[in-house]
């Protein structure tokens, strides 16, 4: 009979911070190059260069290092990512993350000690991705040029 120490030792105490049970996991030590897909929620401590698509929780434990374009319902990013990142629900990058890339989701939150180098964009869970090409405000930042502000054009829909 195993003593309690040892069923312990290979139990998973690293579960998604929703509380549901996780479905794939990718320990550290492990190295996968391709793309993979998750139906549920899955954890990924290991390195990763390729794709990766979620339906559900997706969570980059603090110790990987994932090269991948990056899909999913929910994503939380405690480790390292080079690549762009599409959530559609919500990304949330914890401390200590690294993530280098364009991110994309309805709702962002980034703890205190990580890091986004890249693009953000958010747009309401109902857009759909379609959206009217941003303004640029960039002659905002020229003092010589700060009489002429342009507004931003009318969405094509013809809403204000």
């Amino acid at each position: 009979m195993a003593s309690v120490e040892e069923v312990r030792m290979f139990e998973r105490d690293k579960r998604p911070e929703d509380g549901s049970a996780t479905s794939a996991f990718l320990g550290k030590g492990s190295r996968i190059t391709g793309k993979l897909v998750f139906d549920g929620t899955a954890r990924i401590e290991g390195q990763v260069d390729g794709e990766i698509t979620a339906q559900e929780t997706l969570t980059i434990g603090e110790g990987a290092v994932v090269k991948a374009r990056i899909t999913g319902g929910t994503v939380i990013v405690h480790g390292q990512v080079t690549g762009d990142i599409t959530a559609r629900t919500r990304l949330e990058l914890r401390a200590p993350s690294r993530v280098v890339g364009n991110v994309s989701t309805p709702s962002l939150v980034i703890h205190e000690g990580s890091v986004l180098e890249g693009q953000c964009s958010m747009s309401g869970a109902g857009d759909g991705g379609r959206r009217a090409k941003k303004p640029d405000f960039s002659v905002l930042l020229r003092g010589e040029e700060r009489d002429e502000i342009v507004p931003p054009p009318a969405p094509p829909d013809g809403r204000k």
